[in-house]
C-alpha cells in the first residue's frame, strides 16, 4: 500500500525564497557587525603648554606713580599629536594645559615696589588666557629708561598617563616654573624740590611775601615753565600774587621766585601749609603738572595796638587838649599811622585825627586831639572809641581794631567861682545881703527923724 502526499503548486518555492532570506539577513548582520566602529577614546601623546605674558593697556608710567598693573598670561601650547585608541581610558587633562598656575610680579633691578603678593590663577586651557592685577608704586626721582619686571609663573601640567587594563588609568604630573620678563618704560618727568622758604612782613590780617628757592630735581626740561603757590586746603594763607613765569627749566637748575600772600586775621602766629607746584610744556609738546609740594610758612604776629597812657582829665564849659599815647603791641612795623577818636555827647571836637608817623614793634606815639567839653556836662567817666590807620609793608590801607581812651570829668579844685551854680548862689547871697542893709538902713534913718 503506498502512501502519498498532497503538495499545492509553488509552496515548495515559497520556503526556499523565506529560509534564502533570513540567511542573507543573517549574513548582513554579521558583516554590519563586523565592520561598525567600536567607541574609541582619543589618546594626545604629545603637548605641553607654552606661556607667555604681557601688560594689558600702556606699559609707560611716571616717577612716583601708583598704577594698577594688569597682565594678561596667555597660554599657547599645543597638543601635537592624537592617537585615537579604541582600548584607551579617556583622559580628564590635556597636556597642554597648565593647571594651578601662580603668578608673582617681581621688581628686580627696576626702580619700583610691588605691593600685591603672588595671585593665583586657576587653570589655563590651551588656547586661553587669564589676567593677573598687581598694585605697583613707582619711584620719586627714578631715572628714566624701560626696565624689566621678572613675572615668576608655576604650574602644574601632564606630563603623561599609564593606563592598566581596560578600566584604570595613571596620571603623571609635573611642576614647572617660568620666568617670563614684562618691560615698562618709566618717563622723565618735572620733580621740584623747594631748597628754601624765607618771609617777609607776613603777619597775621597782613599782606607780605613769600620768598623760594625751587630746584629741577628731575630728569625733564619744563619748557615756558611757571611756578605757582596755592592755598592748601583751608589754611590762612592765602596768595594774592601766585605765578611766576620761568622760562625753560632744565635738571638741576635752581631758581628764586617771589610771591605775594595775605594772611587772614583769624589765624594765629605759627607756622601754615602752603601749596607750590610748576606748570609746564614737556619733551612731547603736552601740558604738564608737576607734583605738589607742601610748605610750611611762618606767620608772624597780629598787628595790634593799646593805649597805654592814664585816663585824662577834663572839665566842663572848657576847651581841652585830650593827649593819647598809643603803642604797637603787634609783630610788624606799620607806616604813615593816623590815630582817629569819636567824640560824643557832652564832647565836640573840630580835629579829631592825629598824625603818628611810622611805628615799630613795641614803638609808641602820642596823639592831642581837642575837645570842647558841654558846661552842664555830668562829671563821671567817658569812653570814648579810638583808633588806628596805617600801611603794612606792601602799602594796603589797614584799620587797627577799637580802642577805649577814658576821660574822666571832674570840677577844678580850688576855684569854685568858676561853676555857674556856684556863682547864681552867690549873686543871690550878694543881693539879698545889699537888700537887707538897704532896709535897716531906712529904719535906722526915720527912727532919728522921729526924734
Amino acid at each position: 500500500m503506498h502512501s502519498s502526499s498532497t503538495k499545492k503548486p509553488g509552496e515548495s518555492s515559497s520556503l526556499r525564497m523565506m529560509t534564502r532570506g533570513l540567511t542573507l539577513a543573517l549574513i548582513l548582520l554579521l558583516l554590519a557587525g563586523m565592520t561598525a566602529p567600536a567607541l574609541a577614546a582619543d589618546k594626545y601623546l604629545y603637548g605641553s603648554p607654552t606661556l607667555s605674558a604681557s601688560i594689558a593697556g600702556t606699559n609707560e608710567f611716571s616717577p612716583g606713580q601708583e598704577i594698577a598693573l594688569a597682565v594678561a598670561l596667555k597660554n599657547s601650547g599645543l597638543n601635537t599629536f592624537k592617537f585615537v585608541d579604541p582600548t584607551a581610558v579617556a583622559r580628564d587633562d590635556l597636556p597642554n594645559t597648565a593647571k594651578l598656575v601662580t603668578a608673582a610680579l617681581g621688581a628686580d633691578a627696576a626702580p619700583v615696589t610691588v605691593k600685591t603678593d603672588p595671585q593665583f590663577l586657576g587653570d589655563i586651557a590651551g588656547g586661553k588666557s587669564a589676567t593677573a592685577t598687581f598694585t605697583v608704586k613707582v619711584a620719586e626721582g627714578a631715572a628714566p629708561g624701560t626696565y624689566s619686571l621678572p613675572l615668576t609663573v608655576t604650574y602644574t601640567y601632564l606630563r603623561s598617563a599609564e593606563q592598566y587594563g581596560s578600566d584604570s588609568i595613571q596620571y603623571f604630573y609635573e611642576e614647572k616654573t617660568e620666568v617670563l620678563p614684562l618691560a615698562v618704560t618709566i618717563t622723565p618727568d618735572l620733580r621740584v624740590e623747594v631748597l628754601a622758604v624765607t618771609t617777609d612782613d607776613l603777619n597775621v590780617g597782613t599782606e607780605g611775601y613769600v620768598h623760594l628757592t625751587l630746584k629741577n630735581a628731575g630728569y625733564e626740561t619744563a619748557q615756558g615753565a611757571v611756578a605757582r603757590i596755592a592755598r592748601s586746603g583751608t589754611s590762612p594763607v592765602v596768595p594774592t600774587d601766585a605765578a611766576a613765569y620761568l622760562g625753560d627749566f632744565a635738571p638741576g637748575e635752581t631758581v628764586d621766585v617771589t610771591f605775594k600772600a595775605a594772611v587772614t586775621t583769624d589765624a594765629e602766629a605759627q607756622t601754615y601749609p602752603l601749596d607750590a607746584l610748576v606748570t609746564y610744556t614737556d619733551s612731547d609738546g603736552d601740558a604738564a603738572t608737576s607734583k605738589t609740594v607742601t610748605l610750611g610758612i611762618p606767620v608772624g604776629g597780629k598787628t595790634d595796638f593799646a593805649v597805654v597812657s592814664s585816663g585824662a582829665v577834663l572839665y566842663p564849659g572848657e576847651k581841652s587838649v585830650l593827649e593819647v599815647v598809643y603803642k604797637n603791641t603787634g609783630a610788624a612795623t606799620v607806616y604813615n599811622a593816623q590815630a582817629r577818636i569819636s567824640a560824643i555827647d557832652p564832647f565836640t571836637s573840630n580835629d579829631d585825627t592825629a598824625y603818628l608817623g611810622d611805628l615799630a614793634p613795641g614803638a609808641e606815639g602820642t596823639a592831642r586831639f581837642e575837645m570842647n567839653v558841654d558846661a552842664d556836662a555830668t562829671l563821671k567817666a567817658y569812653g570814648l572809641d579810638s583808633e588806628i590807620r596805617y600801611r603794612d609793608a606792601l602799602g594796603s590801607s589797614r584799620i587797627s581794631d577799637t580802642m577805649k581812651v577814658q576821660v574822666d570829668l571832674a570840677q577844678k579844685t580850688g576855684s569854685l567861682v568858676t561853676n555857674p551854680v556856684v556863682l547864681a548862689a552867690i549873686a543871690a547871697i550878694i543881693l539879698g545881703a545889699g537888700y537887707y542893709v538897704f532896709v535897716m538902713r531906712r529904719k535906722a534913718d526915720g527912727q532919728k527923724g522921729v526924734m
